[in-house]
Order: C-alpha cells, then sequence, then structure tokens
C-alpha cells in the first residue's frame, strides 16, 4: 500500500515519510516504564483529570449525557461498523484480526 501526500507544507510527525512514522507508532509509550506512568500509579490522579475533563465540557455540549437515544444511536452505529469489517475481512480471508 503506497501512501502518496498531496500537501508539501505537513510539518512534524505528518511530515514525515510513512515508513518513518510507523516506526515511531509501532514504539508507542515503550520508552516511559511502568512505573513513571502517573496515572499507573496513582489511581485518584487518573480519575481527578477524567472528571477536569469532563468538566471541562458545556453540560449542553454533552450531547450523549443529555440525549439517550443519541448515545444508544452511536453504539448501534459502531457495533454494526464492526460486524460489517469483520464480514469483509472474512470475505477477503484475512481470518479473526483485531476490529
Amino acid at each position: 500500500m503506497t501512501q502518496v501526500r498531496t500537501v508539501i507544507s505537513l510539518r512534524g510527525f505528518a511530515g514525515m515519510n510513512v515508513q518513518k512514522q510507523r516506526e515511531i507508532a509501532r514504539k508507542g509509550g515503550a520508552n516511559v516504564p511502568h512505573a513513571k506512568r502517573s496515572f499507573a500509579q496513582d489511581r485518584a490522579l487518573a480519575v481527578d483529570a477524567g472528571r477536569k475533563g469532563g468538566r471541562a465540557v458545556a453540560p449542553q455540549a454533552r450531547s450523549f449525557s443529555a440525549n439517550r437515544d443519541l448515545a444508544s444511536q452511536a453504539g448501534r452505529k459502531g457495533g454494526q461498523a464492526t460486524q460489517s469489517e469483520r464480514r469483509r475481512r472474512l470475505m477477503k480471508g484475512e481470518g479473526h484480526g483485531p476490529v
């Protein structure tokens, strides 16, 4: 699969060639030891951060919490997309890869 870039002004990660991006992405958070990941060590810190992030969104902008039907439709749509992707892979003989 070849990717062609049409925009020349890309900078940083987006400006790298695809192989270099994949090499970096493959590493993920591997360079940070488990003990140094603050949320892994302090559950209360993670809870507070999540709560703070939730408060940053205005109540009227929290569409799923305000509209249960909308949340239900979104979940259903995601499940259907997952199923159709799984069927497509099976038809191509790609097996049971991650969905």
